[in-house]
């Protein structure tokens, strides 16, 4: 049987070097947005396109209606709803493929060349990405006790009576516990997952707190 590995419970989320901000009430497309370009800033990824103080980039959905802008000020970045009438750069993407490119961009080549790169921050380590998840999520009402991940080792987080099973591939489990990738769309890409059906009803809230940020 697997040794067991246990960590500690503290979020690993750091401070953006970049300030960067969405609107009110803002749509799961301008969440994930903001939150992916906040993981690349926390490492200093893509800092070239995140240092930016002008430009607007339109982000389209490849297959449905979803849209946002990001606009670079001297100050501050801000995701928006929706596209402004004359962006500097378009690009769309696959918002269920880490922001894959879909079609050539538009507009300024470099700078929409630039956000894409940012929006694919590089992945956590699985098991980074496990205790930050299980840290951001264990409040959540009726989450189980425990979560066990089993990747190319056995991990615990968390202790009590009620378990949740989730194992894969590394790759696959640092995407859905990173955010990088929707819950439901990871269990056809190799995600495996052993609990009660409202356990997986809880864990699918969970992982749109880490995607959505919310």
């Amino acid at each position: 049987m697997a040794e067991i590995m246990t960590f500690p419970e503290a979020p690993v989320r750091e401070g953006s070097t970049f300030p960067i901000t969405i609107e009110d009430d803002a749509s799961p497309v301008v969440r994930l947005i903001g939150r992916t370009l906040r993981d690349s800033a926390r490492i200093s990824h893509a800092r070239e396109v995140l240092g930016r103080s002008g430009g607007t980039v339109a982000i389209r959905s490849h297959d449905t209606p979803q849209a946002a802008t990001i606009s670079f000020g001297r100050k501050t970045i801000t995701v928006t709803g929706g596209v402004v009438a004359e962006p500097d750069a378009t690009v769309v993407v696959d918002l269920r493929a880490r922001f894959a490119s879909a079609r050539e961009p538009a507009g300024d080549v470099v700078l929409a060349t630039g956000i894409l790169r940012a929006l694919k921050p590089p992945l956590p380590h699985w098991r980074e990405a496990a205790r930050n998840f299980w840290a951001v999520t264990r409040g959540i009402p009726g989450i189980p006790d425990v979560l066990i991940v089993d990747g190319p080792e056995r991990c615990q987080f968390g202790d009590g009576a009620t378990e949740y099973l989730m194992a894969g591939p590394p790759d696959v489990l640092a995407g859905v516990f990173s955010g990088a990738d929707d819950f439901v769309a990871s269990l056809g890409a190799g995600l495996r997952v052993k609990g009660t059906l409202s356990q997986m009803s809880v864990m699918t809230a969970a992982s749109w707190r880490v995607r959505f940020d919310v």
